[in-house]
């Protein structure tokens, strides 16, 4: 299992891993919609005693769950951010789902979006690395790392992987925390990315979902008028879903799931509790919506 397996290559690699929190029951754990007693629990364990980081995974160990020194839960973007830093990434690959502080942390030479989805980001890969991308790292908005291309360090090589993986992006967080001798918090702050928060609707089906993105991105005046709250409507992205950046800066973006019925909402702002806020807002304007449509 994920948690035994995390515990020994941490072990292995001279790190010194204490197990918290064994259950004997399945938990689920979403890494784009933590839950809050999971919050409360990374700040739990974090009291304890001092600890670097806290890492866990998703259930099926494939998107990692990484927490700094106090518990604070770091955003799976970030987390893929920090990640393609570490490995000297020239160009990064994630959808557009995942936090507009890439283009601006100044930190990688190019950012390729995509829809929401690994087989998008593999595709992606694929022509950053056609289009002359030296070390190409994908992820996704959950934290789960997709190496586009083999790295070289210390004349060993890591050989790409395509497919999500939490081990890598696990070990490169650590892996930074014991380079730079900095918390994790600190490193994390270096990427200036806006507060994110994401949630989701439950049991909404496909269609409801569908009538409400869809009246948004062709309805420019009903779209304006349900942002009025934020200013407006500054930008709208229909990549995937309906993303809008509203004329006071922050970020709402709306998308159907593509593998149950619910609709996604991932807001950014520019601190914490206001992205908390933004969130319960558009989850809230969301279903207003789909009720009256």
């Amino acid at each position: 299992m994920a948690r035994d397996i995390i515990v020994d290559i941490l072990r292995g690699l001279g790190a010194e891993a204490i197990p918290l929190g064994r259950a004997a029951h399945f938990i689920p754990v979403d890494t784009e919609a933590l839950r809050q007693e999971d919050v409360a629990l990374l700040e739990d364990f974090a009291a304890m005693q001092p600890f670097d980081a806290i890492v866990s995974t998703d259930g099926d160990g494939d998107r990692p769950l990484v927490a700094d020194a106090s518990g604070f839960f770091i955003r799976g973007d970030l987390v893929g951010a920090i990640t393609a830093h570490f490995l000297g990434a020239d160009c990064v690959v994630t959808p557009v789902s995942s936090n507009s502080g890439l283009e601006r942390c100044g930190y990688f030479a190019r950012v390729v979006r995509t829809r929401v989805g690994s087989p998008y980001v593999i595709e992606g890969i694929a022509g950053a690395l056609t289009e002359g991308g030296r070390r190409v790292v994908g992820f996704e908005a959950n934290g789960g790392v997709l190496l586009g291309s083999s790295v070289e360090r210390g004349g060993r090589i890591l050989p790409a992987l395509q497919t999500r993986d939490s081990v890598l992006p696990i070990l490169c967080a650590l892996s930074a925390i014991a380079k730079t001798g900095r918390p994790l918090a600190e490193i994390a702050a270096d990427f200036r990315f806006l507060a994110g928060a994401s949630g989701r609707l439950e049991g909404v089906p496909t269609e409801n979902s569908a009538s409400f993105l869809g009246k948004m991105a062709a309805d420019a005046v009903y779209a304006d008028t349900i942002f009025a709250a934020l200013g407006g409507v500054a930008n709208i992205n229909n990549q995937d879903g309906v993303r809008i950046t509203a004329r006071n800066g922050e970020v709402v973006h709306f998308r159907a799931s593509g593998n149950a019925p619910e609709l996604r909402c991932y807001v950014e702002a520019k601190a914490e509790p206001r992205a908390n806020e933004l969130l319960d807002w558009g989850l809230a304007l969301g279903r207003a919506q789909i009720l009256e449509s």
